[in-house]
């Protein structure tokens, strides 16, 4: 592992050259990639490409490959965003909220937040009366103070790709 020190924190940087962060970011356009195509855009055999990717697994750079679906295309044509606010901050309450959210395939991600919303959810659902059939349950399952919500009227950017030019701990990104 290589470490950097900051001021206040220290961080931990798995080891990963340029052709592992070639590897991870060709791997996030298209999962489907073989070895041997890999192997080709990086420059090296196909069973080198293959020991790097099994590497960045275990390492848990890479958690998983799945199939992204296009939300629309299986009737889940609204996206809201779901503000939570609670007053209990108890680790009883944590718990039965996290259960609960786990209960409901609509919500696709949930966040712990700082500032004036304590969670942060997003939910996909095929249009507004099934997200108020949704909400009831909702807050039925879970003791809320508060819930906000903002319907996504637009998608400007969507992206399952995270930024790896701070892979090296670099505080800025590279310029291309």
């Amino acid at each position: 592992m290589i470490y950097a020190e900051s001021s206040l924190f220290l961080h931990y940087y798995l080891l990963m050259d340029e052709i592992d962060r070639d590897l991870v970011r060709l791997l996030q356009e298209d999962g489907t990639l073989s070895a041997s195509e890999l192997g080709e855009a990086v420059g090296l055999a196909g069973t080198s490409c293959w020991r790097r990717v099994q590497r960045l697994q275990e390492q848990g750079v890479i958690i998983r490959r799945v199939a992204l679906v296009d939300p629309a295309s299986v009737n889940l044509g609204v996206a809201a965003l779901v503000e939570i606010r609670t007053n209990d901050h108890s680790a009883a309450w944590l718990e039965r909220f996290t259960t609960g959210i786990g209960e409901f395939p609509e919500i696709v991600a949930a966040w712990r937040t700082s500032g004036e919303v304590d969670y942060m959810l997003r939910v996909l659902v095929p249009d507004i009366s099934t997200y108020d059939a949704f909400y009831k349950r909702l807050i039925r399952r879970v003791d809320l103070s508060d819930v906000r919500t903002i319907f996504v009227m637009e998608e400007l950017k969507f992206t399952t790709a995270v930024p790896l030019d701070y892979a090296f701990g670099d505080r800025t990104p590279a310029t291309r």
